[in-house]
């Protein structure tokens, strides 16, 4: 007898990663035999720094690898304040911080704290593409905001503002943003949070990127004087701290929150992986951070790179990235359907970059990201690829 239960209608509603897609055929292609340059998946191409490893090895080697308590273990989440305090100049309590599966795991305990059905999120378009799906997920509405270079593809107070309806319960910005890379400025990110303190709205603000930025300081809302009691942090170790498959991130939040987020994490995941955590121990010592150091200045180098071979052949960039590993760059001078063109350029070139789509309803299919997460070298070869590509698109044409 078939089987014809339907699934849940608002799992129909999820759309799929893109960027995967575009990951899944050229691995194709390169089982194929053919040379592909990845630039679309948002990850860094270093290895995990030794001396996390062996902090992990060493807690196996002991027998630490049970459970740990669901907000984190203590010594960890004293550390991560710490580490607020000489990194970000900002007072942070450990009772405040509750270390997550990835930020993933933060952002799905906190949406969950917070939203009821047809509750309303404010964000920007372009903005990370689960954000849209973790509060569809949880049966909510997004609210999406058109944002340009103008602003730096940044949300501002007055766009808040002339965007505000009743029913929203919070709004979500990420500095360094992705795809952008772009930064909102500390005095625009406050304005916001005192504006939705007064409409008794959540402040949840992507920090994955910060440490990660160029040409000026790291920056965390969290180091500003008199903030209301609205705000929610979402990190990572993913990025800045290159532990991406360790899956391991972590929410700063108000102490109203701290009881059901914690409920939330025993029923969702229990805990943070175990050796994970003790590999974030070590990372955050001073020869770690070093090290990191040192990788970020190579992702400077590698975005200028970047920046000056798209230039030399012509190509405008909107917004030059203040951070993360990203560019987003128009290609309407071209194409008006982002997901044909980087499919074709897969096809003809190798070089494999995300469509806007995957970040921008309104204006997604005019945009690409390019992660600038190989050598120097390999990016001046893929912007010569791309360079042949588009040339061919002028001929057709």
């Amino acid at each position: 007898m078939p089987f014809h239960t339907p699934i849940a209608e608002h799992a129909k509603q999820i759309a799929p990663f893109r960027v995967m897609k575009i990951l899944g055929q050229a691995r194709n292609l390169q089982q194929q035999g053919r040379e592909v340059i990845h630039l679309e998946v948002g990850e860094p191409d270093f290895a995990s720094l030794d001396c996390l490893n062996h902090a992990a090895n060493e807690a196996l080697e002991q027998g630490l690898s049970h459970y740990t308590p669901s907000l984190g273990l203590p010594e960890l989440r004293h550390k991560l304040a710490d580490f607020y305090s000489h990194f970000y100049k900002a007072s942070v309590s450990s009772n405040n911080i509750m270390l997550t599966p990835g930020a993933s795991g933060a952002l799905q305990v906190v949406l969950s704290a917070i939203l009821d059905a047809d509750d309303k999120v404010l964000m920007a378009d372009p903005t990370y593409p689960c954000n849209r799906q973790f509060v569809r997920l949880l049966n909510a509405k997004v609210l999406s905001v058109d944002v340009s270079h103008e602003t730096r593809f940044q949300l501002t107070l007055k766009l808040v503002q002339q965007a505000w309806q009743k029913g929203i319960k919070a709004v979500m910005i990420a500095s360094p943003a992705n795809p952008t890379g772009t930064v909102i400025e500390q005095a625009e990110l406050v304005k916001i949070a005192r504006f939705l303190g007064e409409k008794q709205a959540y402040l949840i603000v992507d920090e994955i990127y910060q440490g990660l930025v160029y040409n000026r300081p790291p920056e965390s809302i969290l180091a500003n004087q008199n903030l209301p009691e609205n705000i929610i942090v979402i990190n990572s170790f993913s990025k800045y701290f290159g532990m991406t498959g360790w899956r391991l991130g972590w929410c700063i939040a108000p102490d109203k929150l701290m009881p059901v987020l914690e409920r939330l994490a025993q029923n969702i995941y229990l805990a943070a992986p175990t050796p994970a955590q003790y590999a974030a121990l070590r990372v955050l010592e001073k020869d770690a951070l070093q090290a990191l150091e040192k990788r970020r200045l190579i992702f400077l180098q590698r975005r200028d790179t970047l920046i000056d071979a798209l230039e030399a052949i012509g190509q405008k960039i909107d917004c030059h990235p203040d951070g993360a590993f990203y560019l987003y760059w128009n290609i309407s001078a071209f194409s008006n359907n982002s997901e044909a063109f980087c499919q074709a350029l897969l096809e003809q070139t190798g070089v494999a970059i995300t469509p806007g789509t995957d970040f921008s309803d309104a204006q997604g299919k005019h945009y690409v990201r390019i992660a600038y997460t190989k050598e120097c070298q390999i990016l001046i070869r893929a912007v010569e690829l791309i360079a042949q590509f588009i040339q061919g698109l002028k001929t057709q044409a």
